[in-house]
């Protein structure tokens, strides 16, 4: 597995090490229509841009967006011809995310001061 050759070729079993997934997490994105490796009879023959596709789906993972919307993105990037409209949509996918992230962050830190109140009134019941 040479990736820097543009006609490099992987397995599915090279993929899953590289990244740290289960086959059948790839062959599930591939069941979803986000990977579409050539097949030779039973074989799974993945591409340069399978393997790109499959970055940017673990990194949307991570980020917290559905497999939708990645797909949405990832089509997005498939059809342009210019990337400008597809960067517009990822800044604003982004920016939702980020929102969410800060709503959950502030309820949670919210939650935290109320059990750190909790836990200090029961201390003061008790004596301690």
């Amino acid at each position: 597995m040479t990736t820097s050759s543009p006609d490099a070729t992987f397995s599915i079993t090279e993929l899953s090490r590289e990244f740290e997934v289960t086959t059948r997490t790839i062959r599930f994105y591939e069941d979803q229509g986000l990977l579409s490796p050539e097949r030779r009879g039973r074989t799974r023959i993945y591409h340069k841009r399978d393997r790109t596709r499959l970055v940017l789906i673990l990194r949307g993972k991570r980020l917290g967006f559905s497999l939708g919307e990645i797909r949405y993105l990832l089509d997005l990037y498939d059809h342009a011809h210019d990337e400008k409209p597809q960067l517009r949509e990822l800044l604003n996918a982004l920016s939702q995310k980020r929102a969410a992230l800060e709503a959950q962050k502030a309820d949670i830190e919210a939650l935290l001061a109320e059990m750190d109140s909790l836990a200090e009134r029961a201390k003061q019941i008790l004596g301690e």
